[in-house]
């Protein structure tokens, strides 16, 4: 079986890495199946479906906040949330929490999708997570789970067991490079 000679290794060129969106496309609200996700003017605002489900709120500074509403009677009904501490170049998610009956796995999906093109946008490069029995969430964005020594000790200290983090979309990265950055 032949080998690539593109690489790294080989001198070659490294191959191009996935482009980083603008801030502003990063941060467009977006539809999907009738659910609306945009980032919260004010973080606060999902603070209620946090504490319906019981899932701690952080005690610092939030740096980034989304939320999922759908049509309610007369106006729109927050149902999802997900809000972000940051630390240099890692993020800590806390949830996303979804109180909706019909597809939840999917309405968090989205709003993971949404704050990590809005993390990377801004320079983000590693996202923790806490599990909150979300792995297929997780995996499916390419979290690896991960030992809390890893979190920057600005992020360390956060109730919950079990941590998972995120580096470009892919599986294929080290505590090793974690470190070096």
């Amino acid at each position: 079986m032949a080998r690539s000679r593109t690489g790294s290794r080989s001198g070659g060129p490294r191959p191009a890495a996935v482009p980083v969106p603008s801030l502003a496309s990063a941060t467009v609200p977006r539809v999907w199946q009738g659910i609306g996700y945009r980032p919260l003017p004010d973080a606060a605002i999902a603070r209620p479906l946090f504490d319906f489900a019981a899932v701690p709120w952080p005690e610092a500074d939030i740096a980034l906040s989304w939320g999922a509403v759908t049509a309610g009677n007369g106006g729109e009904r927050l149902v999802g949330g997900v809000v972000a501490e940051r630390s240099g170049p890692a993020m800590l998610l806390h949830g996303p929490v979804v109180v909706l009956e019909t597809e939840p796995l999917e309405v968090a999906s989205q709003l993971v999708a949404a704050v990590l093109d809005h993390a990377t946008a801004t320079g983000v490069v590693t996202v923790f997570a806490r599990p909150q029995s979300l792995d297929r969430v997780w995996v499916r964005f390419g979290f690896i789970p991960v030992p809390e020594s890893t979190l920057p000790p600005a992020l360390a200290g956060r109730k919950g067991a079990g941590l998972y983090a995120w580096r470009g979309g892919s599986a294929l990265w080290t505590l090793r490079e974690a470190s070096r950055d």
